[in-house]
């Protein structure tokens, strides 16, 4: 049974982060409309309301069943649909599809109050069948550290500057990647940033206004493909780009064993009706429309 292997082995089996149209990689200060299906891992998350379905977060197909996305994107009380294979959210596209969320998978551990473990995952209705507008990322190998510095993108359909509607078209960011030791500077992050998170961005230009919540921060691994290093988690309160507050990340690396058991955990239950939740109990009525935790420099970015 494909249940007895790690997902990680499998992805990379079934070959993952390599796109069939490759990103066009600029230094572009604020980001830039995306080269069409350039991360066709990037998908959009929509809940359903009054009969229309809207754009939450983002999120990264891991498998061709599976998506990982950010815990505080997930409200046990909605509807969710996985929307794949999209560039412009507003316009019909051939090579998108939309499936509904069968199972919600948040860590047992999240904690919206202190913003700790804000991973979760969704596992779609129907297996989805790979494109070339569809196609998985790469999960990074367990306890990976970027360097300093590392040339990453974050991508999302998120604002483009302070206060401003969500994009059309998808966006990437060039966010070089901040060291934990410069992020839990007092002046920067300090200690609310923890060794399970990355830091990307914190120039004051450039950060997650231009990725969502649950989003990737994809990075390029030696062999060429791109791996999903972190899952957009928090950013300033004051503004998107605010010196030395970057773009917060939940660091894939340290979850890799979570993803795998979480995965052979469900992998052989199958679904009927309305999708099952697992949900930390006290958590489950959490609201992804924004942080409302007690600093008032942190909010979600959504």
């Amino acid at each position: 049974s494909l249940c007895q292997f790690r997902v990680s082995t499998l992805i990379k089996a079934y070959g993952c982060g390599l796109p069939t149209f490759p990103p066009i990689l600029r230094r572009v200060v604020g980001g830039e409309d995306a080269r069409p299906h350039s991360w066709p891992w990037q998908i959009s998350l929509q809940y359903s309301k009054n009969g229309g379905w809207y754009h939450t977060c983002g999120g990264t197909l891991i498998s061709n069943e599976w998506v990982l996305t950010a815990a505080h994107c997930i409200n046990s009380l909605n509807t969710y649909r996985v929307v794949l294979g999209k560039h412009n959210l507003v316009e019909e596209e051939g090579g998108s599809v939309a499936i509904g969320a069968s199972k919600l998978v948040v860590h047992e551990k999240w904690s919206s109050l202190f913003i700790r473990n804000d991973i979760a995952l969704v596992k779609l209705e129907t297996p989805v069948t790979f494109s070339d507008t569809i196609t998985p990322a790469c999960l990074p190998d367990a306890g990976f550290i970027l360097p300093n510095e590392a040339p990453c993108y974050v991508t999302g359909w998120g604002r483009i500057y302070t206060g401003g509607p969500i994009a059309d078209i998808l966006q990437q960011a060039l966010l070089p990647v901040v060291d934990h030791a410069t992020c839990t500077k007092p002046d920067w992050w300090g200690s609310q940033v923890k060794d399970t998170m990355v830091c990307a961005g914190g120039d004051g230009v450039v950060s997650g206004c231009n990725g969502d919540s649950g989003g990737p921060l994809n990075c390029r691994s030696d062999d060429g493909s791109w791996a999903v290093h972190g899952i957009v988690s928090f950013g300033s309160g004051l503004s998107c780009n605010y010196p030395k507050k970057p773009t917060v990340f939940t660091q894939v690396s340290s979850y890799i064993e979570w993803i795998d058991t979480s995965l052979k955990n469900n992998c052989l239950q199958t679904s009927r009706g309305h999708y099952t939740t697992t949900l930390f109990p006290q958590q489950q009525h959490y609201s992804s429309s924004g942080f409302r935790g007690v600093e008032i420099m942190l909010q979600q970015i959504v």
